[in-house]
This record gives C-alpha cells, structure tokens and sequence, in this order.
C-alpha cells in the first residue's frame, strides 16, 4: 500500500480538478474522435490531459494507457507500474447533470489482468467519491470539509436487489433476454443510467445485484474495454465477494488482452446472479 500511496494521491488531485473543469467548463464536442470512433467532448480530453500531467511527476509509473490515446505511453522507463484508466466514463451523461466518473486499472508489470494489483474509481456526482481496491480490502471515500472522509467497509451480500441491463435490446440475444425478464420477475428494480461507473457504484453501495453488457447481434464482443474498464472493475468486485465472468463463464480476470482498445462481453453481480448468468447462458 506504502508503494501505491503517491499514486492513489494523484488520482486524488486529478478527481479535484476533473470536478472543477466539469462545473466550470463547456461541455460541447472536439474535433476528434478516440481510439474506439466514439467523438470525444472537450472534457474527455481535459481530463485525459489532467490524469496524464498528475501521473507524469510519479517516476514509479512506467507507463499510462488511456481510453482517449491510440496507444500506451512511456513515463519513466524505470518505472514499476502500468496504469489504464477511461478519464470521464459516461461523459455524454453530462449535459443532463447524471454522475459520471474515472476509472483506473494498477497493473505491475505489463498491461494484462493477472499483473493487476490495485483499481479505483471515483464518482463525479451530487457528491465526490471513490473507491480504491487492492489485497489490503475495498475501501469507499466520500469528500467532504476539504478531504476525503473513509466510509464503512463495502461487502457485497450473495444476492442483491438491483438489475442493470447495457447494450441494446433489439440485439440482445435471445438467453440474455430470459435473463434479465427472470430477474424482474424474481423482483429485481431496474437501475440503468448508462454510465458504468454509477451503475456498478450503485450495485456496490446496495449490497448486490447484476450489471450486464453481453455481446450483441451489432456488438459481438460487446462495447466495454477491458483494460480501461472491465478488468478494473472486475478486480473492485471480486475483493467486495462479487463474481465477474464473460459470456463463457470465464473469469474476467483470467482473460488476455491483446489490444489496449479490446472489448469484451461482461457481467458483474453478487453471486446468486452470477450464478443465474451461469445457467441462461450454459455455461
């Protein structure tokens, strides 16, 4: 924990003044698109730039990749630590004032889900918060009187409430649809914003449930990116006593990426829903 303090300070200073360009700055399109086609808002890139400039002074990270850049980037060539991060998931939420948020993936090493060692995300909400995960357990921090403030312990339960379903219906297949219509009628509550970081936030806090992204007739692979966000989130899940698999029931965390830019279907829950992933999809 000593050896990541510096880093989990500059997330810090970059989640402050990503809350401010957020509150002060326009929120209308670039000129560009990123690495995956989607156009980028001007505060995509502000927070891309931010993130970049607070990890430049930390010379144990070697190597930064982000959602926003086609390819990974040399810090400091000594350096012990690789980190992914998507700067403002959900930015297109913005401009309906919706929580957004910043997603980081640790990995000693190279870029590949075993080497991951530590993954935080913070929220961009009515309030400021974040969550660091590492061997030493989950933690949840809510800013408040000029620092952030250590909460209670999260523990997912083995079976929650909520249901967050991505990608579009019309191309969900078949299973996946039984899926999720058996869960509503087991009595789960809807809870789909269309951003990643508070709906797996909101899952987290309410002690359990499934948020799903399958692969799809017009997304085969499925639309999140594993470095940036599956795989951060996968190691958030699993130290809270959650489960995260693919569409095979493969461990996220035991996959390959082969591409900085890579997607992957994906489902995150406590385990009861897990396991009723398991059994829609046979595996």
């Amino acid at each position: 924990m000593k050896t990541l303090a510096p880093i989990f300070d500059a997330i810090e200073r970059s989640a402050h003044r990503i809350r401010e360009a957020i509150t002060n700055e326009d929120l209308c399109y670039g000129d560009s698109c990123n690495a995956t086609g989607d156009m980028q808002l001007k505060l995509d890139i502000q927070s891309d730039l931010i993130i970049a400039e607070e990890f430049s002074k930390i010379t144990a990270i070697k190597e930064i990749a982000s959602e926003e850049k086609e390819e990974a980037q040399t810090l400091h060539a000594k350096g012990r630590y690789c980190i992914a991060y998507d700067p403002l998931d959900g930015s297109s939420l913005i401009d309906v004032d919706l929580s957004v948020g910043t997603i980081y993936g640790i990995y000693e090493g190279a870029f590949q889900a075993q080497n991951m060692i530590a993954a935080v995300y913070v929220v961009h909400g009515p309030r400021l918060e974040m969550v660091t995960a590492y061997k030493g357990g989950i933690r949840h921090y809510i800013f408040r009187h000029g620092r952030f403030q250590e909460q209670k312990i999260i523990q997912l339960g083995e079976k929650g409430k909520l249901n967050a379903p991505g990608g579009t219906q019309q191309y969900w297949p078949a299973h996946h649809k039984r899926l999720i219509d058996g869960l509503f009628a087991e009595g789960y509550r809807l809870r789909y914003s269309g951003g990643m970081v508070p709906d797996l936030h909101q899952i987290l806090l309410k002690g359990g449930g499934l948020f799903s992204y399958p692969g799809t007739t017009d997304k085969p692979q499925g639309k999140l990116r594993k470095l940036f966000e599956v795989f951060p989130f996968a190691f958030v899940y699993e130290t809270a006593g959650g489960e995260a698999i693919d569409d095979k029931g493969r461990r996220l965390l035991e996959l390959p990426c082969d591409d900085p830019h890579e997607t992957t279907p994906c489902f995150f829950g406590s385990r009861y829903e897990i396991a009723k992933v398991r059994e829609a999809y046979g595996v």
